[in-house]
Order: structure tokens, then C-alpha cells, then sequence
């Protein structure tokens, strides 16, 4: 794993010349009927924060964390503009220490520490979700990290998040028409019992 300062470094550069209005991942735009009429949510590693924005215009108090000093400050001017409260803040996600049972939502998009799932498994409170996407080995384009370390191995998300009660998850590799679908990535909604 990288220092965080060269995390910081290369996430910035990403993000300065990036002016895209940021989307929410599909985990949680396809299944955003799930979501509690009240609570607290999380974007873990929010990047340009499009699943914060969804979170905070669903009327959830949102904090969203990434390493990334553009990415926050990008994020902090838009829901600004857009008149979306929500508490966004630079933080080391993989170094970060929070009280357990401090979230109703948690939404974590292409990003992937395995070590962290335990961590983010108690973050929740009972009863709570877990959005989860991110990119998978098994592929029909290249996008994507090209370290197959930061991809998931066949049904790995199901076996991370094996503790909480699974209501939606999709991973549709290589079989079919591969022009069709969701492919290169797996999703997990998962609550905590």
C-alpha cells in the first residue's frame, strides 16, 4: 500500500482538472429505495462526493471522507451551490479511527481495503447498510485500477461481508453479451443484524 502522501499526491492530480457534476455509484442509485427516511450516513472514500450529495438530498446528516484536499474542497463548493448540507472532510480512510455503531448508512464506492471490512462492519449500527461497489478480476474492458490486488477475486464481496444479512448483490463477469449489463464490478447492499 502506498504512503498516504503519495495517495494525497496522485488523488489531487486526478481530481484538480476533474469538472464533471459526480454521479452516485449504482449500488446506491439502483437501490436508493432501501435508505432509511432518517440517520447518518457515510461516504467512505467519497472522491467528487456523488453518493454524498444523494445521501444529504435524502435528508441523511452525510459525512464524507477522502484523502484528497481537491476532492473535498470540490465537494464542499458543490453541495454549497446546491444548497445540500453535509459535513465533508480530509481524512486517511485506511488510518482513521471512529466509535463504533455511528452510522445508519455507509456507502463505499471503487475503492477497496480489504482489511477494512471488519472496521466498516462495526461502523454500522444494527439494522444498518452497506452500499458496496467496486471492480472486479474477471473483466470486459480495461477501466478500472490495473493492480489485480485492488480488484475482487469471483463472489470476494460476498465473502468479506458475509456477516451482515445480504439484500442485494450483482456480479455478472464474462458470461452472456457482454456488451450488456453491469460488468466489470460487484455491488453489495448488506445490513447489520
Amino acid at each position: 500500500m502506498a504512503e498516504p502522501s503519495n495517495d494525497r499526491t496522485k488523488w489531487d492530480r486526478a481530481y484538480t482538472d476533474d469538472e464533471a457534476c459526480p454521479q452516485p455509484a449504482r449500488v446506491l442509485s439502483e437501490n436508493a429505495h432501501l435508505l432509511p427516511s432518517m440517520g447518518v450516513a457515510l461516504d467512505f472514500a467519497c472522491g467528487l462526493g456523488g453518493n454524498a450529495l444523494l445521501l444529504a438530498r435524502q435528508g441523511l446528516a452525510t459525512h464524507a471522507f477522502d484523502i484528497s484536499p481537491v476532492a473535498i474542497d470540490k465537494l464542499k463548493t458543490r453541495a454549497l451551490s446546491m444548497g445540500v448540507p453535509l459535513r465533508a472532510e480530509v481524512r486517511d480512510v485506511n488510518a482513521m479511527v471512529l466509535p463504533p455503531q455511528s452510522f445508519d448508512v455507509i456507502v463505499v464506492c471503487r475503492f477497496l481495503e480489504r482489511a477494512l471490512a471488519g472496521p466498516i462492519m462495526q461502523l454500522l449500527r444494527p439494522g444498518g447498510l452497506l452500499f458496496y461497489q467496486t471492480f472486479t478480476r474477471e473483466k470486459v474492458t480495461e477501466s478500472g485500477p490495473k493492480n489485480p490486488a485492488y480488484r475482487l477475486a469471483e463472489n470476494e464481496l460476498l465473502a468479506l461481508f458475509a456477516a451482515l444479512r445480504l439484500r442485494v448483490y450483482r456480479e455478472e463477469g464474462v458470461i452472456g453479451d457482454q456488451s450488456k449489463g453491469f460488468r466489470n464490478q460487484a455491488m453489495l447492499v448488506g445490513q447489520r443484524v
